[in-house]
């Protein structure tokens, strides 16, 4: 799937740099140089992510925001701000920001936060899973416990929350990245070993085969034997 990302930003030779960098990466883009332009766009295309500078003419990117999500905009949003101060980040927050970025960014950081909010919102889409049965083990996702033929299986709350998120992508393979994303969140620094070591646990409570290394990729759920 190709998303669509709508930039907008009055600087005109950041918003070139921002399409030509998100065009080499596969992606879409619409763009819009003032607030009332980047809202009507937002509305009438419904972009997958929108690139929202807080200083626009006409109209600032917090009161953008604030009319598109009291609109029924669901599309995720990462703000950027020459401020970078914790209380405009406050603010935008309380108005529905995944994320921001504070100028001056380099492009590393652009596409990894772009990634990572889009990672989360496929995350949101996808069902839930409650529970899950593989073979004679049996997982209750509610309460975080596991049993196999009614005996409880030695499995922490974090290995649990990985298989949870192995089952919602099941039999797709689940990077490092999101795993980190959707068990702990961006903004933890969370070591690959830890999580190694959390699948680990995993293959010991349910069976070596159950939790497949897709090497250079990340881990994939298969379905019981």
């Amino acid at each position: 799937m190709t998303h669509r990302i709508l930039i907008v930003e009055d600087e005109k030779h950041m918003l070139a740099g921002i399409e030509d960098l998100l065009r080499l990466k596969g992606y879409q883009t619409l763009a819009a140089e003032t607030g009332p332009a980047g809202l009507e766009r937002a509305l009438a295309d419904t972009p997958d992510l929108m690139l929202l500078d807080v200083m626009l003419p006409g109209m600032s990117g917090f009161d953008v925001l604030r009319e598109l999500r009291g609109r029924g905009y669901q599309g995720a949003v990462i703000m950027l701000t020459a401020k970078g101060t914790e209380l405009d980040k406050a603010r935008g927050f309380d108005l529905g920001v995944d994320d921001y970025v504070t100028k001056p960014f380099s492009v590393l950081e652009l596409l990894g936060r772009i990634q990572a909010v889009l990672r989360r919102t496929a995350a949101k889409a996808a069902p839930e899973p409650e529970t899950l049965q593989l073979g004679d083990v049996a997982v209750d996702f509610r309460a975080f416990t596991a049993s196999r033929g009614g005996e409880t299986l030695d499995m922490g709350p974090k290995a649990i929350a990985i298989l949870k998120c192995l089952a919602r992508h099941k039999g797709q393979v689940v990077t490092r990245d999101q795993l980190i994303d959707e068990v702990w969140g961006r903004d933890q620094f969370i070591h690959t070993r830890t999580i190694d070591n959390h699948v680990v646990q995993l293959r010991r409570a349910l069976g070596e085969d159950l939790i497949q290394t897709v090497h250079g990729h990340g881990y994939r759920l298969a379905a019981p034997s």
